[in-house]
């Protein structure tokens, strides 16, 4: 993930400044988070007689990952 989006990110969240090890780990973070969404929503997908993976089940998945509503 692009460092320069951490950034952002992080100073949309309130931060007045970013270090450079709080983007790389901000990224392995979401990366890591992202990761889980994704198998989840494969598993709707499959579960639902398809391969692809649509924006329904990412949020489902996100949901029961983070839990976002």
């Amino acid at each position: 993930m692009a460092i320069a989006a951490m950034h952002r990110i992080c100073k949309k969240a309130g931060a007045e400044r970013v270090s450079e090890s709080a983007a790389v780990e901000m990224a392995r973070v979401l990366e890591e988070i992202g990761v889980k969404i994704g198998k989840e929503a494969v598993d709707f997908a499959m579960h639902a007689g398809r391969k692809t993976v649509k924006a329904e089940d990412i949020k489902i998945a996100a949901t029961k990952v983070i839990g976002r509503g």
